[in-house]
């Protein structure tokens, strides 16, 4: 069992964004506008950790995933073009 990630990853400058707490391993991703643009989760594995983008589905309230990455930055890039 790989244990629960707590700190949130470091994101380049051109991320533009900024990665609020939501619950552990997972934060929210907020825009220059203050917008949520979806979810950021995070989890160990015996390869490094592997990110997941969650969109939020307006019709359901619920958040989806659309992509998992080794790259936090990745996943972020994943979620301004999923909007």
């Amino acid at each position: 069992m790989h244990p629960t990630i707590h700190t949130a990853p470091t994101l380049s400058s051109a991320a533009r964004v900024r990665l609020a707490p939501a619950a552990p391993a997972l934060w929210r991703v907020i825009d220059t506008g203050g917008r949520v643009i979806g979810h950021l989760a995070a989890r160990a594995e015996d390869a490094g950790t592997r990110y997941e983008a969650r969109v939020l589905q307006l019709q359901t309230h619920t958040f989806r995933p659309v992509g998992e990455f080794w790259s936090a930055d990745d996943a972020v890039d994943c979620l301004r073009f999923t909007r």
